[in-house]
């Protein structure tokens, strides 16, 4: 896994982890504990956050680049997609069980 993905996971799991205290927290007591949990959910809520905010940002680009580099070559783009289709179609062709004798 990348480091974005791993981030991401290891905010899930201390997320989930925040959320079981703070229902064990508010099932039989309330005070302090309330309070520090709540804290530490708020705070896993904000790493989440941001952690979405960059992995969302990455990925925009990402698209951007690839639409970029499309537009620039696109000759290029529709002649390798009609080899890709011809060749498809040669070798669905050649396993077509209508042809064999």
């Amino acid at each position: 896994m990348n480091k974005t993905t791993q981030a991401i996971c290891n905010d899930m799991e201390q997320l989930a982890e925040d959320a079981g205290a703070l229902l064990a927290a508010t099932a039989g007591v309330a005070g302090d504990h309330v309070g520090e949990a709540r804290k530490r959910l708020a705070s896993g809520l904000e790493r989440i956050g941001e952690v979405y905010a960059a992995a969302r940002g990455k990925a925009i680009h990402g698209t951007h680049a690839a639409d970029v580099a499309l537009r620039g070559n696109l000759y290029q783009v529709v002649g390798i997609g009609i080899v890709a289709g011809a060749l498809f179609g040669f070798f669905l062709a050649t396993q077509c069980p209508c042809r064999r004798d």
